[in-house]
């Protein structure tokens, strides 16, 4: 499959933090591309819709609310396969490649923000770590590794706190593996396909407070339509605690409260928090990562939708 290489092939992006109702956007921009003749589809890039084991936990549409428009990546991942940023950019270029080869326009939907920058980005070709190296930076004391951080990279040792033993660490390591700063690899990134396309995007911020209401409710009726058999089925697996979908938002609490340790008044706060949280990160994402250019919608959803005949106007009137 062909990489995207034209700047003229168009690509749609609906980012925006967890339960704002980013899906149902991009569902009505498809609905609204088929009106003026074109193929929407809508392609994933939330980093728990992607594992095929949490179809009710990660709130994956259903064919209803898919409505007919066509949807990948979706549940495109076993559980026992942690799924990179890296592997997704890899798997969602293919697809949106696939999709202006048949003229079609593809339309990324998520919020996971980590995804969205590897893929229109790139990433770092940083090469492997040398085995020996790493392991003589892992057994450093954290003061002495940040002092030797501070001669070799200061560049970065001034962004980290001297308690960051991870990303400390992980700094030093790249620096006495390769010879090169971490610094240096990133600005080398390769691999990102935002000069490749012609990208209009936008980011859906509702009220805060109505987000997290939503969260609450949505967890709330997760529970109803079958999460809990559906972490049951998961840990029936035996898969390693450390895999991202043993990780997933619900699926810890949920473990807590089949084990016994927890009832289910608590889980279902602890889940509920959860996913607040997770919320709150991404508001504090999208709000400082993404270009200021980039276009945003603060609908106030019981009175409105997005105005997709404004933010679109460029996909629907070619």
């Amino acid at each position: 499959m062909t990489i995207p290489t034209s700047p003229s092939e168009p690509l749609a992006l609906i980012a925006g933090p967890t339960a704002s109702g980013k899906s149902a956007v991009a569902v009505a921009l498809a609905q609204r591309l088929g009106a003026a003749g074109r193929r929407g589809v809508v392609i994933n890039a939330d980093s728990a819709q992607v594992y095929a084991d949490l179809a009710i936990l990660s709130a994956r549409p259903s064919e209803e609310e898919m409505a007919g428009i066509e949807h990948r990546l979706f549940g495109a991942w076993d559980g026992a396969e942690a799924c990179s940023a890296a592997a997704w950019a890899a798997r969602a270029r293919a697809e949106i490649a696939a999709c202006h080869e048949a003229g079609a326009v593809p339309i990324l939907v998520g919020g996971t923000g980590l995804y969205l920058k590897v893929l229109l980005e790139g990433i770092a070709p940083i090469p492997a770590i040398d085995p020996a190296v790493r392991a003589a930076v892992r057994a450093m004391d954290e003061g002495d590794a940040y002092k030797l951080l501070a001669i070799e990279d200061p560049e970065r040792a001034m962004q980290l706190d001297p308690g960051d033993r991870q990303r400390i660490a992980r700094a030093l390591e790249v620096k006495r593996s390769t010879g090169v700063t971490l610094a240096d690899w990133q600005r080398a990134k390769a691999g990102g396909i935002a000069d490749m396309v012609n990208l209009v995007p936008l980011i859906v911020e509702p009220e805060r407070a109505w987000v997290y209401e939503r969260c609450d409710a949505r967890f709330a009726a997760m529970l109803d339509a079958g999460a809990i058999a559906e972490v049951e089925a998961l840990l029936a697996r035996g898969l390693d605690p450390d895999l991202p979908v043993m990780r997933a938002i619900g699926v810890p609490e949920i473990a807590a409260y089949l084990a016994g340790a927890i009832d289910g008044e608590r889980m279902l706060a602890a889940g509920q928090q959860a996913t607040r949280n997770y919320a709150k990160r991404q508001f504090t994402w999208f709000r400082r990562q993404p270009p200021p250019e980039w276009p945003r919608a603060h609908p106030k959803w019981e009175q409105e939708s997005v105005a997709i005949d404004t933010y679109f106007a460029s996909l629907l009137h070619e």
